[in-house]
């Protein structure tokens, strides 16, 4: 059984007025859209996440020990290469995100590849080690995974959703390449718009349901879950207990690993595509 945290750092890759953009970003606890003109309401809601959510949860993982993969805009980590540097520091992944918190569905093939080499040169040039995973915010283009192949380096994405197991398919000069899959709907998201989530208890009950039915699958066929974390979702003060509730619930049932999913994908090309 294994056990991907993802906190995904997009603070600063969002849209808005105020930075010269055309519109304001849309998703956002609380729905009073401002067209035409700044939102510094908005503005501020995503400054909690790198002003006090980076370091909340950062915090817990290491009290745990618990390893994540931190999935990082190109123009957030930019913008805060501090946090970036903080998660290597901890040992954690820090992967591409996207250059902007957007979808690249629409996009033509030279924008996206434009984009795609934008991101992997800001990780590496705040951290100094080269991102090898890759998951695109909404939906991916056509184009996207050959791109991410051509452009060297990665090993894997994450834009699949169809699974509780990674896939292999053949990458570029015949290197194989994992697609691991991710999940909405154990992801604090659900706090946000569906409210599906409204006390930690709801988030940590929700994820620690489905860790406990996969968990005994994983008796006769590997698992892999994933958890998504949010800075300015999970990080408020009555979230933050769901966090610990989910880590210690994992911990006491033994035979879990926590990992980073660079290490996932290694694991899985090294075991189940080299056996392929």
């Amino acid at each position: 059984m294994a056990v991907s945290l993802v906190l995904n750092l997009e603070e600063g890759a969002e849209y808005a007025i105020a930075e010269g953009d055309d519109r304001n970003e849309a998703v956002y606890e609380v729905i009073d859209r401002l067209d035409g003109i700044p939102d510094p309401c908005l503005q501020s809601h995503f400054d909690y996440g790198t002003r006090v959510g980076w370091w909340r949860i950062m915090d817990v993982l290491q009290r745990y020990g618990v390893p994540c993969t931190v999935s990082a805009c190109g123009r957030a980590v930019e913008r805060s290469p501090q946090l970036a540097q903080d998660a290597v520091r901890r040992g954690h992944e820090v992967s591409a995100h996207g250059w902007r918190w957007e979808s690249h569905a629409r996009m033509g093939e030279a924008e996206e590849r434009e984009a795609i080499a934008r991101t992997v040169a800001a990780i590496e040039r705040a951290t100094g080690v080269r991102p090898v995973g890759w998951h695109t915010r909404s939906a991916a283009s056509p184009n996207t995974r050959r791109l991410l192949m051509e452009e060297g380096g990665f090993i894997y994405d994450s834009d699949y959703y169809g699974d509780d197991l990674p896939l292999t398919m053949p990458g570029s000069q015949g290197r194989p390449y994992a697609v691991l899959p991710y999940a909405f709907d154990t992801n604090d998201m659900q706090f946000q718009h569906t409210h599906r989530f409204v006390r930690a208890h709801d988030f940590s009950g929700y994820v620690n349901d489905a860790f406990d039915w996969l968990w005994r699958e994983g008796e006769t066929a590997p698992r892999m879950m994933s958890v998504g974390l949010h800075l300015r979702m999970l990080a408020r003060p009555g979230r933050m207990p769901a966090l610990e509730q989910m880590l210690e619930h994992m911990l006491s049932r033994g035979q879990v690993w926590f990992a980073r999913r660079d290490a996932i994908a290694r694991h899985w090309l090294a075991t189940v595509a080299h056996h392929a």
